[in-house]
C-alpha cells in the first residue's frame, strides 16, 4: 500500500483552463503590450501551451526575445494569485488518501504557494515543494525529499499529469506513477498508472 504521495499542483489539484481569468490575465496583457517577433498564431498557440506548460520552456519554444523573457520571469516571479481559485472536481480523491501528501510543482516560489492558499488546501498537505526549472527539475526534489523525510521509495506514488516531467522521472527512480491524462494527450506515454481522472486513485494507492 501506497502511503507517500508527491503530488503535482497545475493540472492536477486543479485546472487551469476553469480558473485561467484569475491565473492568465495579467500575464497576457503583459505579453500583448510585448514585441514578441512571432506571427498572430504561433503568439496564440504559445498562450494556449502556457495553460499546461511552464512559461518558460514555452518562450523557448517559441523563441521568445531575451528582454521580453527578462521581464516576464520578473513578473511572474513577484506575482502572487489574490484571488479564489476552483480545485478540480475529482481534489476530493486526492483529500481523502491516508497518509503523508507532498506537493511538488514547478514554477515560481511566490506564485505557486499563492495558489495553494487561494485553492483552500494548504492544510491538505505537509510540504509545498516549488522547483525552479530554470535551475533543477523535479527528479532531483523527488530525491531531495526522499533524502530529508528518509522516506522508502516503495510506499511513494507520483501523481501528475506530466509525462515528462514527474512520470519520467518518478519512473527512473523506481517509483509508481499517476499519470492524470484527461485529454489523451500522451497516449503513448509510459506510467504505472493511468487515468483520465482521478477515480482510480486510491486502487492504485492500494487503499
Amino acid at each position: 500500500m501506497k502511503q507517500i504521495f508527491f503530488i503535482d499542483l497545475d493540472n492536477t489539484i486543479y485546472f487551469t483552463k476553469p480558473n485561467k481569468e484569475v491565473l492568465m490575465t495579467g500575464l497576457y496583457d503583459l505579453l500583448d503590450e510585448q514585441n514578441l517577433q512571432i506571427d498572430q498564431s504561433d503568439y496564440q498557440a504559445a498562450k494556449d501551451e502556457m495553460l499546461r506548460t511552464p512559461f518558460l520552456k514555452v518562450a523557448e519554444k517559441y523563441g521568445f526575445p531575451e528582454e521580453v523573457v527578462d521581464k516576464t520571469v520578473e513578473f511572474l516571479a513577484n506575482r502572487e494569485v489574490v484571488k479564489p481559485l476552483i480545485p478540480s472536481d475529482d481534489y476530493h480523491f486526492i483529500k481523502s488518501l491516508k497518509g503523508r501528501k507532498f506537493i511538488v510543482t514547478a514554477g515560481f516560489p511566490k506564485q505557486q504557494k499563492s495558489k495553494v492558499k487561494m485553492l483552500g488546501i494548504a492544510d491538505d498537505f505537509e510540504e509545498v515543494h516549488v522547483v525552479d526549472v530554470s535551475v533543477t527539475n523535479k527528479k532531483q526534489a523527488f530525491i531531495d525529499l526522499i533524502d530529508k523525510h528518509q522516506l522508502n521509495k516503495d510506499e511513494i506514488l507520483i501523481v501528475g499529469d506530466d509525462a515528462q516531467s514527474e512520470i519520467k522521472f518518478g519512473l527512473e527512480l523506481g517509483i509508481e506513477t499517476f499519470l492524470l491524462d484527461p485529454d489523451d494527450l500522451h497516449p503513448n506515454a509510459k506510467s504505472t498508472f493511468t487515468g483520465k481522472d482521478l477515480k482510480e486513485l486510491h486502487q492504485a494507492a492500494g487503499q
